[in-house]
């Protein structure tokens, strides 16, 4: 596990110089709070394609740690507001499950969402509900929701 999470920070480091977005910066980190909650990473691409990856741990009671990544396109020109950006957003990705007294549980992630980004660009919020396919240990259907917060670097 210590060497998924080292992947992911490593990988969204490397990405971070190359992203272009504005008027925020290209690396954000912040809370998403929700099924699951954690800790949430996005890096912007270019202006319209992001990478955004969590560490969270579930609310249900459970056990379970949850490490998910995913692919995001933005859509800037859906939603006009006077200030700041309000860009509608999808994707797709995987999340991985890890639980302590059962199997853990690999799935397919299709995130979609809204985000708005202050004018200054430091800061966004987010809201997302996330269809999700899991594959193993059994195939079956679950459906997460998260709002969040992300300070822009």
């Amino acid at each position: 596990m210590k060497r998924s999470i080292l992947f992911v920070v490593a990988l969204a480091l490397c990405l971070a110089g190359t992203a272009q977005a504005k008027p925020r910066g290209p690396f954000g980190i912040g809370i998403i709070i929700g099924e699951p909650t954690g800790v949430d990473v996005k890096v912007f691409l270019n202006e319209t394609n992001a990478i955004e990856g969590a560490l969270a741990w579930s609310l249900s009671g459970d056990n379970e740690v949850h490490i998910q990544a995913e692919y995001l396109y933005h859509f800037y020109d859906w939603i006009k507001v006077k200030k700041g950006l309000l860009p509608v957003f999808f994707g797709i990705g995987g999340r991985i499950v890890i639980r302590e007294n059962a199997k853990d549980v690999f799935g397919l992630r299709i995130p979609g969402g809204l985000s708005y980004e202050f004018a200054e660009g430091l800061f966004d919020v987010f809201v997302e509900i996330v269809p999700i396919l899991n594959l193993a240990p059994n195939t079956d259907f679950d459906l997460e929701g998260a709002i969040g917060l992300r300070i822009w670097f």
